[in-house]
């Protein structure tokens, strides 16, 4: 959808100015009832400052649950924020009503004319296939590509980043196992990111994957960096100057019962699938889960939106070019 672009002006000390979403989107209400500030594309048009141009492609089978995941933390800073629903074009999702992908969603081919100040690349149920023959590799090389030209920052989660990694720096995944599961400790290794500001020395990241990248040989290509990492389940949160781009392979935009819908989905159908470790009280399904990850999700989410708002163009166009 064409952007409207107006002046930019900083927001006023102390004023929380809420994400952009359409009234109709599953996600406004569960976020308005939430206290997230969420503002109708009515109301948005009336104030006077040029939102951040966030795009979502979105990869999940649970669009609804994903879409609103990613809305909630990157809505909870003082900035207006219009998000922008993408989805690979030629790819149908079986698991979300067409009427929904219509109401809400881009295909690339659609919008690869505009720019945007951030993109978020959502993970995949495709880890057990190697890259190549994932069915819509093509476009989402050629998407990869175009964030190089026109998006400011991108930020590629647990699949997403794995894809972006190997095709810009070659370095693959190596199937695990067992599944990596459960909520886990990892240490900041690089307290001085900007994007760690305000992290404590560890942190718990939910995590759920089939695979792995490895850190000696992330460290290897010289331009990437691990900032956040565990020595039970490996790198997490790693910088790419040369890309702009910044890859996270766990999951702090997690819901609390996230993991365990997992993890109930897996046994009904005969997956063989271990107990999410460290997210059950006393690792007892019967009890509830506790969510240690949150405050530091916001703050990740958050210190990328700062960044973004700090170094992207004034100009959209602007984008890219340097």
């Amino acid at each position: 959808m064409p952007v409207k672009i107006r002046s930019v002006q900083k927001p006023a000390e102390g004023r929380n100015l809420p994400i952009n979403i359409p009234e109709t989107l599953p996600a406004y209400d569960v976020l308005q009832s939430e206290g997230v500030m969420v503002l109708s594309e009515t109301l948005a048009e009336r104030q006077d400052i040029r939102p951040l141009q966030i795009g979502l492609l979105n990869l999940m089978p649970k669009k609804i649950s994903t879409e609103t995941q990613f809305a909630r933390l990157i809505g909870a800073t003082p900035l207006q924020i219009q998000l922008t629903l993408l989805r690979m074009t030629e790819h149908q999702p079986k698991t979300t009503s067409a009427e929904h992908m219509e109401a809400f969603y881009e295909p690339f081919q659609k919008v690869k004319d505009h720019k945007f100040d951030g993109l978020i690349i959502t993970g995949a149920p495709v880890e057990h296939l190697p890259f190549e023959e994932v069915t819509y590799w093509e476009e989402l090389s050629e998407v990869m590509d175009w964030t190089k030209t026109n998006v400011h920052s991108t930020l590629g989660v647990c699949w997403g980043g794995m894809a972006m990694i190997y095709h810009w720096h070659g370095v693959d995944k190596y199937m695990l196992k067992s599944k990596a599961f459960g909520c886990f400790h990892h240490r900041n290794l690089c307290p001085n990111s900007p994007y760690l500001r305000g992290f404590s020395d560890e942190c718990i990241i939910p995590v759920s994957r089939w695979t792995e990248m490895r850190e000696s040989e992330i460290e290897a290509t010289g331009r990437l960096k691990v900032l956040l990492g565990s020595d039970e389940v490996g790198p997490c949160f790693v910088e790419d100057l040369s890309c702009r781009a910044l890859y996270i392979f766990n999951h702090f935009e997690y819901d609390s019962d996230t993991l365990r819908e997992e993890y109930e989905r897996d046994m009904s159908v005969g997956i063989p699938t271990n107990l999410p470790l460290n997210y059950f009280q006393g690792n007892n399904p019967e009890f509830p889960a506790t969510n240690r990850w949150r405050s530091h999700g916001h703050l990740l989410y958050g210190n990328w939106i700062n960044e973004i708002y700090q170094s992207t163009p004034f100009e959209l166009s602007e984008i890219g070019q340097s």
